[in-house]
């Protein structure tokens, strides 16, 4: 009788320490996304957002900054510019090292679309504004349009699943330490 209880124990405390192994490896992998590219990119967007709506509250606030029937004058493409330059591209630059640098931390198997488009936004770019510093500014868009929507959903999302994974690990961590010490 005492073999079999001392056996059930031991199993139990074997199996709760591979659980908690388990729970500590996922724990240190959410630990890894979160500073390495969740946690940075979430804020670089939301600054992004927040400039954005900074500069549109500035400049042309009605309607899209670029359109055909009501084109935006030289100082709103003067304007473009500087943001452009000063602001919008040194964050979609953060935003583009981040996600090159730290793909192996991507929750999913594949790159998210997203992602993709954001950098193919940030490559075509680059050639439009090499061009503004030789003084030709006879373009002012990329190729490829910022995935504004999706990135900010996909990542938003993506850093609240994290954060809350993070926080719920810790707790059963503790809860299973603390049973193991029983």
């Amino acid at each position: 009788m005492a073999v079999g209880l001392a056996f059930v124990g031991y199993f139990a405390t074997y199996a709760n320490n591979i659980i908690l192994a388990r729970r500590k490896d996922r724990l240190c992998r959410v630990n890894m996304q979160l500073p390495g590219l969740y946690g940075p990119l979430y804020a670089i967007d939301r600054a992004t957002d927040t400039a954005w709506i900074a500069f549109r509250s500035r400049y042309r606030p009605r309607g899209a900054y670029f359109d055909d029937a009501d084109p935006p004058s030289l100082d709103e493409l003067e304007a473009w510019r500087v943001w452009m330059t000063e602001v919008f591209m040194p964050m979609n630059l953060l935003m583009e090292k981040a996600i090159i640098e730290n793909a192996d931390l991507i929750i999913e198997n594949e790159m998210p679309k997203s992602f993709i488009d954001l950098i193919a936004h940030v490559a075509a770019y680059k050639p439009v504004m090499k061009k503004w510093e030789g003084g030709d500014f006879s373009e002012h868009l990329s190729f490829s349009e910022y995935p504004r929507d999706r990135l900010s959903g996909y990542v938003e999302r993506s850093y609240v699943a994290l954060t809350n994974e993070r926080a719920e690990l810790l707790g059963r961590l503790k809860q299973g330490i603390n049973r193991n010490r029983k």
